[in-house]
């Protein structure tokens, strides 16, 4: 008798049912990687050095001045500080298209709000509750949003805004707009399962986005070895056949150059990436947790070693700044975040009425 052909292993798997589409055989984890390897540094203009520069030393003083106005009781609730992760938010978002791309994140959201250019007078008026909040006042700190910059929040529910993410990304895609989708997301939510969902969906469907994993080392208090058994987290989309990409966030321009490579992958019509971004937190989860759970010792070497606007504070001295001119970039951007903190303190509080609005999208 005639031997019967084998059963592939999708066909075995399927136990007689349609073998599912094919796919390319050729995915590597590790293809975007290795371009990035190439050149690891995105090679910055003068204007551009300068820019990112102040772009993290407005966020750093926005956050400062911030923690102070929560010692204060000026704001309310939650408040999470982006100090020591400046350089993500800003190697990524100065790659993006401000016309046509999205942006979302989780509560963690201050610094990439000012990343993409929005005024630190709404932004600080609406973590004081005040009605010229970017929120009128309703978001405060963890709920903030600008359909205006495609900025779409400031999410307090964990790994949330990943799901909406693949949302705002299958927009673009239905849409034919041209956009992506940059989704942040933090090393505690990358346990969640809707991120994974996601992921799936990503995948299969082609979307256009960039999944960021801002790994800052400590979720909201327990260090990822304890919390993760794959602690490689832009491993984590190997199942879906999403190439990962593992980068230094303490590196503006290590960001920056990632970022040209995962944005030019996606936006090539290649479907989603999973870019994993090592940085780090100075104070923290958010303004009531005494972060017990690292020495003094770690954090201080963090800041001396691997501060983010330091490190480019040097490549800019390097390249013929004085420390007067930076300085003079220090104190006029510390006038602008005083001005932003004496307009929320003098701006009213919202009417009572203003409870009713934006609770339905349409009137009744």
């Amino acid at each position: 008798m005639a031997k019967a052909p084998a059963k592939s292993s999708k066909q075995a798997k399927g136990k007689g049912a349609p073998a599912a589409q094919s796919r390319d055989d050729n995915f590597s984890l590790s293809d975007l990687q290795d371009a990035f390897e190439k050149a690891k540094r995105y090679d910055a203009s003068e204007d551009e050095l300068l820019k990112f520069y102040e772009q993290m030393l407005l966020i750093r003083r926005f956050e400062e001045r911030a923690g102070q106005l929560y010692g204060l009781g000026l704001i309310g609730g939650f408040c999470h500080l982006y100090i020591g992760q400046e350089a993500v938010a800003i190697g990524l978002q100065s790659a993006l298209d401000s016309d046509r791309d999205s942006v979302i994140t989780g509560y963690r959201d201050h610094g990439h709000m000012l990343a993409y250019g929005i005024d630190p007078n709404v932004i600080m008026a609406e973590l004081t509750g005040r009605q010229a909040g970017i929120s009128k006042g309703k978001g405060g700190s963890m709920h903030m949003f600008s359909t205006e910059h495609k900025f779409y929040g400031g999410h307090g529910i964990v790994g949330a805004q990943v799901s909406l993410g693949g949302g705002l990304a299958f927009a673009h895609k239905y849409n034919e707009d041209g956009g992506l989708c940059l989704a942040y997301f933090g090393d505690g939510a990358a346990n969640q399962g809707q991120v994974y969902e996601t992921f799936n969906m990503a995948a299969l469907w082609n979307l256009p986005i960039v999944f960021v994993i801002e790994n800052n080392q400590y979720a909201m208090g327990t260090a990822v070895s304890r919390s993760s058994a794959e602690t490689e987290f832009y491993r984590r989309g190997a199942a879906f056949r999403i190439p990962g990409m593992d980068v230094n966030g303490m590196d503006v321009l290590e960001v920056r150059a990632a970022a040209e490579v995962a944005f030019k992958y996606v936006r090539e019509g290649n479907g989603p990436v999973l870019m994993e971004l090592n940085t780090y937190r100075y104070r923290g989860h958010s303004m009531s947790d005494p972060a017990k759970y690292r020495t003094r010792e770690e954090v201080q070497d963090q800041r001396a070693h691997h501060d983010p606007i330091e490190g480019l504070k040097k490549v800019l001295l390097e390249k013929g700044k004085s420390e007067d001119e930076l300085k003079e970039i220090d104190k006029a951007i510390r006038a602008r975040v005083s001005e932003a903190a004496d307009f929320a303190e003098s701006s009213p509080e919202p009417e009572a009425a203003e409870l009713y609005t934006d609770v339905l999208v349409e009137e009744y």
